[in-house]
């Protein structure tokens, strides 16, 4: 399990077919020196195995299913990715509960500075940001005002949703630690809701007809 606070960025060096997988090389110092193969890890949001771990690279394989729900086999050699090692039992719990499960691919439609670029008093450095990304008509019903969503791999809080694009107020150490200071328009980017939102709505999907009465909240403990 990990919470979408992520660690650092890697660099892609490599992406080579292997069969009818894609082996992916990965630069990471800081992490990779921590981790062990078959240690678990997450790249932009996808969970994935290490392998062939050592002080500044790692490998991971990507199997059909990867390549065909995310990103990742759409990114090239020189590309940021996120990074986040699993989440310790009893660790605070910074962002919110993130599987690595990817439900669907995203694209990015916005993001700009909310201070604007020509002002006196925009400072890269400093300012926050508006990120905008259309989600996959799927993955809509779980996109709740306020809730959280993970967007490769960030924990993120959602600010407005039309039905189809989901806003995203993005501070500053959010945009520097990411990968999100090199994304560009019309970029892919992976979408995990919150499992919780996604339990809450298949129960609600079994029993539409379940009316609160006092009757039932008694019954239930309330």
């Amino acid at each position: 399990m990990f919470t979408g606070i992520v660690e650092r960025t890697g660099k892609l060096i490599d992406v080579a077919a292997r069969g009818g997988v894609k082996r992916i090389t990965i630069e990471a110092p800081e992490l990779a020196a921590r981790m062990r193969e078959g240690d678990s890890l997450a790249v932009n949001g996808v969970c994935l195995t290490a392998l062939d771990v050592n002080p500044n690279y790692f490998y991971a394989d990507l199997a059909a299913e990867t390549l065909a729900k995310t990103t990742l086999g759409e990114i090239g050699p020189g590309a940021l990715v996120n990074l986040e090692l699993p989440t310790a039992a009893g660790s605070p719990l910074g962002g919110h509960i993130v599987q690595g499960h990817v439900d669907g691919r995203g694209e990015l439609v916005g993001l700009e500075p909310v201070i604007a670029r020509e002002s006196p008093a925009f400072d890269i450095d400093t300012t926050d940001w508006t990120m905008k990304v259309r989600v996959p008509e799927h993955v809509r019903p779980w996109m709740v005002l306020k809730g959280s969503v993970a967007l490769d791999g960030v924990s993120l809080t959602i600010a407005d949703f039309d039905g189809e694009v989901v806003t995203i107020a993005i501070l500053p150490l959010t945009y520097h630690r990411t990968n999100l200071h090199a994304a560009k328009i019309g970029d892919g980017v992976n979408v995990e809701a919150d499992v919780l939102v996604k339990l809450a709505h298949a129960q609600m999907m079994k029993k539409p007809e379940l009316e609160l009465t006092e009757a039932w909240l008694v019954a239930n403990g309330y």
